[in-house]
């Protein structure tokens, strides 16, 4: 599977240790930055994976800042993208499971790495469930083609 991932200088440490990890797993990986803890603005990592995510070049993202909550916000901007903010094993598979959530986020300053590599794990081989949840994503994706009519 090809990933994305980034982070902005809070989610520097993490994202380094997840890239061994996920490597370990065979999946090819595009490091979106950042390469060093000097502060930058989350906006622009998350933009970059989250572009990817959306256009269909990778088939999912993983994004990490101090708590999650501004890459989730950018995350979800993006057409065709279902962003799980995820600090736990219980969401993460239910992100997946329900969700078909496509871009994992992380909060750096709230997981230590080994919980991390299990979240990932798990969201990384947790297949989404279809039937009724499918439903539920149609109607997300009604609601994301008639804002972006609006926009016109």
């Amino acid at each position: 599977m090809k990933i994305a991932i980034g982070s902005d200088h809070a989610g520097f440490g993490l994202k380094e240790d997840l890239l061994e990890h996920l490597k370990g797993l065979n999946h090819d990986i595009v490091d979106c930055g950042t390469d060093t803890t000097a502060s930058v603005d989350y906006p622009d990592f998350g933009e970059k994976v989250s572009k990817m995510v959306s256009s269909g070049e990778v088939e999912r993202g993983i994004l990490i800042c101090g708590t999650g909550l501004g890459m989730s916000m950018v995350a979800n901007k993006f057409p065709n993208v279902r962003a799980a903010l995820c600090n736990d094993l219980f969401s993460a598979k239910m992100s997946r499971l329900h969700n078909d959530a496509n871009v994992l986020v992380l909060g750096g300053r709230i997981i230590g790495k080994d919980l991390a590599a299990e979240i990932v794990r798990t969201w990384m081989s947790t297949a989404f469930e279809g039937e009724r949840h499918m439903r539920r994503l149609n109607k997300i994706k009604k609601i994301e083609e008639t804002l972006n009519n609006n926009d016109r």
